[in-house]
């Protein structure tokens, strides 16, 4: 088969810059156990991307996560995917002799020759963006004020690399408990980032944000940078507020879809969405709580007030009407006993449909998910007062279908004994785990005396 031509090369080239490393892995994996002339060039051509993509990741390592949004949704600096590769292309073909230098992994990341190489270009870097913008950033397609202000962000970004670099490293110990000395390193990065560039230090904490895999801690970030950053009114009015304005703004988004959900609503949100929704506020107000000094009369200060009552109320609303939607799936009849007196039965004539069902686990799947945060919303009172209730409810429910079985007044016994599998799932959601062991036993006391009370069938009977 004939070998690969200069316009087949120069199409898949620029084809595979596009695609994602764990397609491109797969791709070589596929086209190594190919034949064929074709088939070797491509998979040269493959191990050859993924080699440049692996130096890449090195030398490139401070912004990576800057060329992709926050799975979050918080909003930060980022810049278009398809800039990464263009611009690695031009300041890799600066110093092409040093490239192999990233090659051998072996204490890479902390061979100081190798990460001075690495530094070296991120700094050729910042200089073809400025160089090379029309390469490096193609203008089609854009807003060119939008494109001028992304290209002098990402310039600004790679004149701070090595700064950013020291400070990654230094991340796990500064969201924990920094000592002094690793505060104080914190701090001169700060001040050296400003001496680069007037609004470098919030630049610089721009790059370490898009590290954190959790957005709330750069408020500790935030609070380390300065002594005077704890207070509402220092911070409000400094460069730094950028961070505490993501967050309230995306807490405030977030409690706009917490408080749209209906269970059981056409469209509403899946309780995943939800639930991760209720945890992320609840983490983010807590951090808040944490580590500034909210001003109650504050801008701040108000808006996380606000979204505390606006989910409180949800939840609360939720909480309520819980009950409700688990009688739905456990019918209950009275009927007369002796005389006068009457007592409550289990109506296993009247047994809910699946959306009842669905209904009741959305809400206690609800239920069992705001315990960790219903501390910070105000609502672990009602919460607990209704899992206790829950419990008990379920437990009396269980027994009265047990009656109904034992006495063989069941209209369908195997579906009475679904029923009591579905509240111990039920019960599962809610942590309830002693109660729905129990009710599982008394659902397999219940099966095992019906087996033996019904006569096995053979030939010789027949």
């Amino acid at each position: 088969m004939a070998e690969l031509s200069v316009a087949h090369r120069a199409v898949l080239a620029q084809m595979l810059e596009r695609v994602p490393d764990s397609v491109l892995k797969t791709l070589s994996m596929a086209v190594g156990q190919m034949p064929g002339e074709r088939a070797r060039a491509l998979s040269q051509m493959l191990a050859d991307e993924t080699t440049d993509r692996r130096r890449r990741a090195f030398a490139f390592a401070p912004m990576l996560p800057m060329f992709r949004p926050r799975p979050d949704g918080v909003a930060s600096l980022t810049f278009p995917s398809a800039v990464l590769p263009r611009l690695w292309k031009a300041a890799a073909a600066k110093e092409p002799a040093l490239l192999t230098r990233f090659d051998d992994i072996r204490y890479r990341e902390q061979d100081a020759d190798v990460v001075a190489v690495a530094n070296r270009f991120c700094v050729a870097a910042s200089g073809v963006i400025r160089d090379q913008p029309d390469i490096i950033w193609p203008a089609a397609g854009w807003d060119p004020a939008a494109r001028d202000e992304g290209l002098r962000e990402l310039a600004a970004c790679f004149d701070l690399a090595v700064l950013a670099r020291r400070g990654i490293v230094a991340l796990p110990a500064l969201i924990l408990r920094p000592s002094e000395d690793q505060l104080a390193e914190l701090r001169l990065m700060i001040r050296d980032g400003a001496e680069i560039a007037p609004d470098g230090g919030p630049r610089l904490l721009e790059i370490l944000f898009a590290h954190l895999g959790e957005a709330a801690l750069i408020l500790r970030l935030v609070i380390h940078s300065s002594r005077a950053a704890g207070k509402e009114g220092v911070l409000s009015e400094s460069e730094m507020a950028v961070f505490v304005d993501r967050l309230i703004g995306e807490v405030e988004a977030r409690v706009a879809r917490i408080a749209a959900f209906r269970p059981g609503r056409a469209g509403a949100a899946p309780e995943a969405g939800l639930k991760a929704d209720i945890a992320w506020c609840g983490e983010t107000l807590a951090e808040l709580d944490r580590t500034f000094q909210l001003d109650p009369d504050g801008a701040w200060g108000k808006s996380a007030r606000e979204a505390r009552i606006r989910i409180n109320r949800t939840l609360s609303a939720t909480l309520k009407s819980t009950e409700k939607a688990l009688e739905k799936i456990m019918p209950t009849r009275r009927v007369q006993t002796t005389g006068r007196m009457t007592r409550e039965v289990a109506a296993l004539d009247q047994l809910a449909g699946p959306e009842a069902v669905e209904t009741a686990r959305v809400m206690l799947t609800l239920v069992g998910a705001i315990r960790s945060s219903a501390q910070v919303f105000g609502c672990e009172s009602l919460r607990y007062q209704l899992v206790q209730s829950v419990i008990e409810r379920v437990t009396i429910y269980v027994d009265l279908v047990v009656e109904v079985i034992n006495a063989g007044e069941a209209p369908d016994n195997r579906a009475a004994l679904n029923l009591i599998e579905t509240l111990a799932r039920l019960l599962l959601l809610i942590d309830a785990t002693d109660a729905a062991k129990t009710a599982r036993r008394r659902a397999a006391a219940a099966s095992a005396a019906l087996t033996a009370a019904t006569p096995e069938t053979s030939p010789r009977a027949a």
